[in-house]
């Protein structure tokens, strides 16, 4: 049996890895675009922070670690898959037949159509090679300027910040985080990274990039602002376009079942280009976290393996440290149809929380400064408990998260453990 893996991401490690753990004897072939060794997008702001070196960013610290596992690691881009034909075509020019094949190529950065995005000096920050570029650049008192004020967008801010250079950030939507964020939260942690000595534009675009030295940006508004760097941070995309006329269907990313299977049988797909169903909002989504990839990996690698195994559902989990200020959200944040809702703002303090719920069931919510109920929110919204009376309570005082979880929690298992009784 040949397994290929296209991505050498985590999904792609992972899956690997289970595959050799579960089938000794099979083959397994481990395709990555890049030329250094596996490695953690994650770890990329530490790398700027000074914090690691570049083989701090390495999923798998051995040098020999996969050929001790012998899985084959190619250093090449797929171009395309025939799934009748069941072949993988690359970009140097091999073609790989396969038995099982794992569509884990991940995401790549959005580039935004703005004149002048292409000229030296701009730069994503997405891989070893970007990063490279910008530590070049981004010297202590260099003039930055970051588009894009997302999830992404505010990582790479921190790491910005940590290296001393002056920072603009400018954001198209109405606030910091809008994906993530409503309008008081977003417009909370805008304050926080001004007081930090960041300069943020927020309902403002990038009209164009001029070739100078500085470079010169130009704004909707009609400013213009020098910098010796800018960064692109508008989102990133599943990296499928390589599936076009393969026979796999896709929408956003590659369209998955419970089992991570696509719709041609042994063709798997996993990580940040799989769409796959989200149990809180009932549809499928692409959730581009790595714990979602990991566990993505392991269930796609183990039914690849004949293992059968099911995925339970992702959810939207997001926890986000900009320039000290915790912030999270989980799951339908902007709330349901015919839900209810409550939140609760300390201004002066920098603390914000709102809950939405469906029914008795926390559906969403999000948070900024409110670090202590974290797992608690997490646990409601993931776990889809009942909260019965507690969700009265909760919208007359939502700081009792902890309580209800723990109460709701525990009852929600005494009830399964007495019908577990029941079928004895």
């Amino acid at each position: 049996m040949h397994h290929v893996i296209l991505g050498a991401g985590p999904a792609g490690v992972i899956a690997a890895e289970t595959i050799r753990k579960h089938a000794p004897s099979d083959s397994i072939t481990l395709i990555g675009e890049e030329s250094e060794p596996p490695y953690s997008r994650m770890a990329i702001p530490y790398l700027l922070m000074g914090r690691i070196g570049e083989s701090g960013t390495y999923l798998r610290k051995g040098l020999t670690h996969f050929d001790d596992l012998k899985i084959k690691l190619i250093h090449a881009r797929a171009k395309g898959v025939d799934a009748a034909a069941r072949r993988v075509t690359l970009d140097n020019g091999q073609t790989l037949s396969f038995d099982r094949l794992l569509i884990a190529t991940g995401s790549q950065p959005a580039r935004a159509p703005i004149p002048g995005i292409d000229c030296a000096g701009v730069h994503s920050c997405w891989t070893l090679e970007d990063a490279r570029a910008i530590m070049a650049l981004a010297v202590p008192g260099a003039r930055v300027l970051q588009m894009g004020a997302g999830f992404i967008g505010c990582i790479i801010m921190e790491a910005l910040a940590e290296r001393g250079v002056h920072l603009s950030v400018v954001e198209m939507g109405d606030r910091m985080v809008p994906r993530m964020m409503g309008p008081t939260a977003g417009g909370m942690i805008r304050d926080w990274c001004e007081a930090k000595g960041v300069e943020v534009f927020t309902g403002t675009r990038v009209e164009a990039i001029e070739v100078a030295s500085p470079l010169r940006v130009r704004l909707s508004d009609g400013r213009h602002v020098a910098a010796d760097l800018v960064i692109s941070a508008t989102g990133v995309k599943p990296a499928i376009v390589f599936l076009e006329n393969s026979g796999i269907n896709c929408l956003q990313g590659v369209l998955t079942d419970q089992y991570l299977q696509t719709n041609v049988p042994g063709i798997y797909a996993a990580g940040d280009c799989a769409e796959a169903f989200d149990k809180v909002s009932g549809k499928t989504i692409i959730s581009a976290i790595q714990p979602n990839a990991a566990e993505q990996a392991r269930v796609a690698a183990l039914n690849m393996v004949g293992q059968g195994a099911a995925l339970k559902g992702v959810t939207q989990i997001n926890v986000l440290d900009t320039l000290g200020l915790i912030s999270t959200s989980f799951g339908n944040w902007e709330g349901v149809a015919g839900g209810e809702h409550v939140e609760l703002t300390d201004r002066a303090n920098g603390r914000h929380l709102s809950l939405q719920f469906k029914g008795d069931v926390l559906v969403g919510c999000n948070s900024v400064g409110w670090t202590e109920h974290v797992g608690a929110m997490r646990g409601l919204v993931e776990g889809q408990i009942a909260l019965g009376a507690w969700k009265d309570s909760l919208l007359r005082d939502p700081t009792q998260l902890m309580l209800a979880y723990l109460a709701s929690a525990q009852g929600a298992s005494a009830w399964s453990g007495a019908q577990d009784e029941r079928r004895r």
